[in-house]
């Protein structure tokens, strides 16, 4: 079957189809990527809360915190200082939040959208185009990022993908065999330790005794919920993949290690959201620019937009079929 693109479909959304693999992306909720389905089966994690309208101050857990968001400027709420003075970044940034439109200087491609999204907290725009195709083994999406300056001062930033899929006891996340250790951003009851340590995988040892599996999806009722880094990466490294049995697929991310030189994967079994009400059951597979959530903790890694300039990167997903 060819592929196909629907506008205007279900709430407002945009329907890229091909063969039995569907991918519903909703750009007045942030340009989300609502869904992926495959054979019947939905590989993003369910909304938690009914799709509301967004404010520029509410945390991401007072969302629906479902689906595939892109995360800019940064992942952490945090303060920055800019030549135009001390920018506010809100929790998860600014894109999730804004409704997204079709850039008019870009031509639609058969089987490609591009939507824009315009950062408010600092004068970045998002570009991100999206093509979905049958491949031999299943199907492949693929995602072409542009960020430009439309200031006229230098802007700091960070981008994170944020795919959350969803997954089941006995999946499996698998990483290249060279990646053996990880940097902890955050652990719930600080089960692997504090933010910065060193905490090995796949097997990693706990403070308090003990070793454990990273790399093995544990029941919704665990209550685990955390955030590590891999990289810098080598140009060797550049994937991951989330080996999904029970919906007989494999999902594996590709993306550019000069580009995009980090790995932020996200970790929830119902350890997450800490307020009452539905918890995320989920691996997020986040290719990044950072090996932190916070664009106000500046390293190496550090990145400055001048104004009128633009940066591409690249980032695939293929799903195999099992």
């Amino acid at each position: 079957m060819s592929e196909a693109i629907r506008k205007d479909a279900g709430g407002g959304g945009i329907l890229l189809e091909a063969g039995n693999c569907s991918v519903i992306v909703v750009p007045h909720l942030g340009g989300k990527i609502a869904s992926i389905c495959i054979n019947g089966n939905e590989l993003l994690q369910a909304p938690l809360s009914a799709y509301a309208p967004r404010t520029r101050t509410m945390p991401f857990e007072a969302g629906d915190a479902s689906g595939w968001d892109e995360c800019l400027p940064s992942v952490a709420g945090c303060t920055v200082k800019t030549p135009n003075g001390i920018s506010a970044i809100p929790d998860h940034g600014d894109l999730w939040r804004e409704e997204w439109t079709e850039p008019q200087t870009m031509n639609e491609q058969q089987g490609t959208i591009t939507l824009r999204g315009e950062c408010f907290s600092l004068p970045l725009v998002l570009d991100r185009s999206l093509t979905l195709a049958e491949t031999d083994t299943g199907w492949q999406l693929s995602l072409g990022y542009k960020l430009s300056n439309t200031g006229n001062y230098p802007a700091p930033w960070s981008w994170a993908a944020h795919p959350l899929f969803t997954v089941e006891e006995g999946d499996r996340i698998v990483l290249p065999y060279s990646i053996t250790g990880l940097s902890l951003e955050g652990s719930t009851g600080n089960r692997l330790g504090r933010n910065g340590d060193q905490v090995n995988w796949p097997i990693a040892t706990m403070p308090l005794g003990g070793d454990v599996d990273l790399s093995l999806v544990q029941p919704p009722e665990s209550g685990i919920g955390e955030k590590l880094f891999a990289g810098p990466l080598a140009t060797s490294e550049n994937w991951c993949a989330l080996e999904r049995r029970q919906a007989g697929v494999r999902i594996r991310a590709e993306f550019d290690p000069r580009a995009t030189p980090y790995l932020g994967l996200w970790i929830c079994y119902g350890g997450w959201p800490e307020r009452p009400g539905p918890k995320q059951a989920c691996v997020a597979l986040e290719p990044a620019t950072a090996p932190v959530d916070s664009l106000a903790q500046s390293g190496f890694w550090s990145r400055i937009l001048p104004p009128g300039v633009s940066y591409c990167w690249p980032m695939v997903v293929d799903f195999e079929l099992l």
